[in-house]
């Protein structure tokens, strides 16, 4: 696996596939992506919007806005910033899932529902909390993958709050 992972930063392989699932099971969401970076638990990928997606919080996000997306693989949350094709910071948005696994072309990860949506000013907005707790009696999880989501929300505050990587971005305003 380490070989193929190193391949793919230098270039062999490095398209790969990342798939996020709800916790029975089933395919959330789909993208390629590209993978750039890795540091011991870190990966980090760049991806495209392949089309302009209409978004009910983050308005029209056009076709072309580059996604930054940091994994841990150690770690219950991703972090994506999202910026224009000129480079511009637009925002982060951050998922609550359980730690990712890589085999060196799929990055996959179970979604925990709470997100964080940060503003180029760095304020933010804790998002569907309310599905979070609708999905933790629907997919029955465990007590103990509640508190870990609840943890990794808090973590990802803290972060935010103290301008720690990645949230350390010399682009943004604020």
């Amino acid at each position: 696996m380490i070989n193929e992972v190193r391949g793919a930063v230098k270039g062999a392989h490095s398209e790969v596939s990342v798939r996020t699932y709800k916790y029975d099971g089933a395919l959330h969401k789909q993208w390629r992506a590209r993978l750039v970076r890795r540091e011991d638990e870190l990966l980090v990928f760049d991806a495209q919007f392949a089309e302009t997606i209409h978004h009910t919080l983050l308005g029209t996000i056009e076709r072309g806005t580059i996604s930054t997306e940091y994994y841990w693989l150690n770690r219950p949350y991703n972090v994506f910033r999202f910026s224009t094709q000129a480079g511009e910071l637009r925002n982060f948005y951050c998922n609550v899932n359980q730690p990712p696994t890589f085999d060196g072309r799929v990055l996959s990860y179970v979604d925990l529902d709470i997100d964080v949506l940060v503003d180029v000013d760095f304020s933010y907005k804790v998002l569907d909390e309310d599905e979070f707790a609708f999905n933790a009696v629907r997919y029955a999880y465990p007590e103990s993958l509640q508190v870990a989501a609840k943890q990794a929300l808090s973590e990802l505050i803290e972060l935010i709050e103290a301008r720690r990587f990645p949230f350390d971005d010399e682009t943004a305003k604020g």
